[in-house]
């Protein structure tokens, strides 16, 4: 049985290839509205970026447990 990345971090690599960025690159973003809410985020990275829901929900709760927010 092969072991895999799981949970949000499992997009990370479609989500590099889709938008062209690196996820460190939207982490900063991301921590850059530290302001908002988790949904809200999600709202701005679709508005702003062009992300779908999935990649942007992925994202942001990826970021936000690692800052214990």
């Amino acid at each position: 049985m092969a072991s895999g990345v799981k949970g949000p971090a499992s997009y990370f690599p479609a989500i590099e290839a889709k938008y062209g960025r690196p996820i460190a690159e939207w982490k900063d973003l991301i921590r850059s509205r530290a302001d908002l809410k988790h949904m809200e985020i999600v709202t701005w990275l679709k508005d702003e970026y062009g992300l779908g829901h999935g990649h942007a929900n992925a994202l942001v709760a990826d970021t936000l447990k690692q800052t214990d927010r």
